[in-house]
């Protein structure tokens, strides 16, 4: 199939008037429970539950409360991405897990490792300009030194996603592109034992299994599971993976006040990579390899603990303490080039790169409702401490599959880092206004060594330390109505320290510059709700500067200027059926259930400024995203058909034409089906209409899309 392109202006005017006629919205399921709670809901005595049982039945509210636990979300831009509001999303599916979700930007690549971007703020690459966090706890390599998330856990156990946009710096840290918080379950309270466990078969070889027990006993919950999931890919060689995962969480309810959480993650993948393509050979044969013998393996094992208090009726202190051990290694073949194959002397060579990060963290946080200066109000407050020792070691290996070599690069990198921040709600009536603070020290240290890649012999060592100080400043401003609907607004700062290659010590053949870290603003105003049980909506115009944008030029690693990145989200999601009941008195949902019509879009103008790349747009920055389909849902069925539709950009900011992605639309169609209480059915096709696109491009060339592929299983609890 031909790629189509969606930059035509007859296509973009078409996509912007469906928008702008249907969108304002957040996209999640919504029933008569679901109604957005009043604004004086913060101030009620406070339950400890963070994480929910694993039940689907659970319909999560679209937006989070405006104080939840020990976090201010009034203000704020922030979504929550309920994955039971569609069919169980099977292979760690992104395209569909964020499918409610408006402005996110998934590129797509042929490993099972995740890169999200967001409204053009920099590559996508490992979600590398987010806070991503997994029940609060960060899940990058190292956030500042190596700011990459190898892992995410498997959506399987995700009870929601929390997604918050401007404002997110001062909650959970300074990245521009916001934080995405992956919230899992909590052991089942209501019974002893638990048992559930879920097969999938697909296309090339797909297995996917998760098994999972839980339940609680006396005082004690617990939740254990584990994940395997394999498969060939379906490129011609070298592009199968395979992945194992596993989490116990103890749950120890001292009283009704005080809770005990206790948590462990074990994780091990390891996947081919069949290597980039040409244009010309993608459209010739997206399932290409062009390097036979590139892997790449992770190891990942991390315990967290976390105490949750309750000391009066107001007043919450939580404090999370995490440490553990990660692993990146990759062996990769020398002499190829952009789509080509490895040629010449060096391709009987290559590159082993292995990454070790042991880790520590701590971070209290402290909750409190007052009363004063004619009002209610919140403060939250907290500080974290991070260290990361981190050594590297790159070898030459004498044989372009080598799984050891001669060590040409050897460093040792430390992190360490140091944040306070509080945030205060203000609330008078219906009208509430958050200012935030957050204090950044961020030190880091490298000792690095060069070595002869052929004889091993020393050939010079470098020594940096760079220490970072930035303080953060946001506001948040909300206004409720008596419709379920509400105003906000939000300005804050975000930061992006440079990391280890950089500033310090340049990855191969480049040059590292001490350029400073990039700061930023980013505004925004909008208005949500759920005016009906049957309509949820959400509309905001943003803006985002961002200075001091780091990227490549000239062989040189420096500041490529400023930029600046503006535009509209909207979403919205209507039921039919609830619609067509509230017109004419019926009750046609009883008997025919929901038919949730759905449509998300961003439109977005981002332009560099200064630098090398002025006037140029950022890489990673379509004009627009839209999302668009239908979810049907009676007693368990789940059926849905959802639409995406990304418009041209390029994966570079100097717009060279062989990082350029073609606008795609692609079609997923997706079911899941109780035959009994206990047995549920899977199946699903994605990419229904074989759309050829790729969304990712990288130094090595086109990483294709995945093309018309289908899974059926089942799962089995009780």
């Amino acid at each position: 199939m031909e790629l189509i392109s969606l930059s035509q202006p007859l296509m973009k005017l078409s996509l912007i008037l469906i928008a702008l006629f249907g969108c304002s919205a957040i996209s999640q399921g919504q029933t008569a429970d679901t109604a957005t709670p009043p604004a004086s809901s913060a101030t009620l005595d406070t339950v400890l539950v963070y994480g929910e049982a694993e039940d689907d039945a659970v319909i999560q509210h679209p937006f989070p409360l405006a104080v939840e636990g020990n976090k201010i979300f009034a203000g704020k831009r922030a979504t929550v991405i309920d994955l039971d509001a569609l069919p169980k999303v099977q292979a760690n599916n992104y395209r569909q897990a964020v499918a409610l979700t408006p402005g996110l930007l998934f590129s797509e690549e042929t490993t099972p490792l995740v890169s999200i971007g967001y409204r053009g703020i920099g590559e996508p690459h490992r979600m590398q300009f987010m806070q991503v966090l997994k029940d609060g706890v960060p899940i990058h390599a190292d956030p500042f030194g190596y700011p990459e998330a190898y892992f995410t856990p498997p959506l399987d156990t995700v009870d929601r996603i929390e997604f918050i946009r401007g404002g997110g710096s001062l909650m959970y840290g300074p990245q521009p592109g916001g934080a995405f918080n992956y919230v899992t379950y909590m052991p089942q309270r209501n019974s002893p034992f638990s048992f559930r466990t879920q097969n999938i078969f697909g296309s090339d070889e797909l297995f996917s299994s998760y098994t999972a027990v839980d339940g609680t006993l006396g005082q004690l919950g617990y939740l254990g599971y584990f994940n395997h999931r394999e498969s060939q890919g379906f490129r011609e060689r070298n592009s199968q993976y395979k992945l194992n995962g596993g989490h116990l969480k103890l749950v120890w309810d001292f009283d009704d006040d005080t809770r005990l959480i206790f948590g462990f993650d074990g994780y091990e993948e390891e996947h081919g990579e069949p290597g980039g393509l040409t244009a010309r050979d993608f459209a010739r044969n997206p399932e290409r390899t062009t390097r036979n013998h590139d892997e790449f393996r992770l190891r990942r094992y991390i315990g967290n603990v976390e105490l949750q208090h309750r000391i009066q009726t107001g007043t919450e202190l939580n404090v999370k303490a995490w440490g553990g051990y990660y692993q990146r290694w990759s062996k990769r073949q020398r002499g190829g080039g952009f789509g080509t194959r490895p040629a010449g002397g060096a391709s009987l060579t290559n590159n082993i790169e292995n990454q070790e990060f042991y880790s520590f963290g701590i971070e209290p946080r402290l909750r409190h409702d007052w009363e004063g200066l004619g009002g209610e109000h919140t403060l939250a407050a907290g500080m974290q401490f991070y260290y990361v020792d981190s050594p590297r070691e790159d070898k030459r290996g004498r044989s372009f599959d080598a799984e050891d070599g001669v060590t040409f690069l050897d460093s040792e990198r430390s992190t360490t880092y140091g944040s306070f921040f509080a945030e205060n709600k203000f609330t008078y009536g219906k009208f509430s206004i958050t200012p935030g603070f957050r204090m950044e020290l961020v030190k880091q240290d490298v000792h690095s060594r060069n070595f002869n890649a052929t004889t091993g012999v020393p050939t010079g060592e470098v020594t940096k330390s760079k220490l970072d100080s930035q303080p953060l400043f946001g506001l948040g401003m909300a206004l409720d109505f008596d419709n379920q609907t509400q105003l906000y607004a939000n300005v804050s700062q975000s930061y992006r320290t440079t990391i280890f290659t950089e500033s310090i010590v340049a990855q191969p053949g480049l040059t590292a510059t001490d350029t400073d870290p990039s700061l930023g603003w980013s505004y925004e105003i909008g208005y949500r709700g759920t005016p009906r049980e049957w309509l949820a909506f959400d509309t905001s115009l943003f803006l985002i500067d961002l200075d001091n944008r780091f990227g490549v030029s000239g062989g040189q690693l420096r500041s490529v200027g400023r930029s600046i990145n503006y535009g509209w989200d909207g979403a919205v999601q209507f039921d039919i059926i609830g619609g067509l009941d509230a017109a004419r008195g019926t009750k046609l949902a009883d008997s025919l259930g929901a038919l949730n019509l759905y449509a998300n879009v961003s439109l977005l103008e981002a332009e560099l400024h200064g630098g090398p790349n002025d006037g140029a747009t950022p890489q990673y920055a379509p004009d627009f995203i839209l999302r668009t389909g239908m979810i049907y849902k009676k007693k368990g069925v789940k059926v849905s058909f959802l639409g995406t539709f990304v418009d041209d950009h390029n994966a570079r900011d100097d717009a060279d034409p062989r990082f350029a992605i073609p606008g795609y639309m692609t079609w997923d169609l997706t079911a899941e089906i109780p035959v009994t209480e206990n047995l549920n059915l899977m199946a699903g096709i994605n990419n229904v209409f074989d759309e050829s696109y790729y969304s990712r491009v990288r130094n090595d060339g086109i990483d294709p899309g995945y093309g018309r592929n289908f899974y059926v299983g089942g799962s089995v609890s009780f």
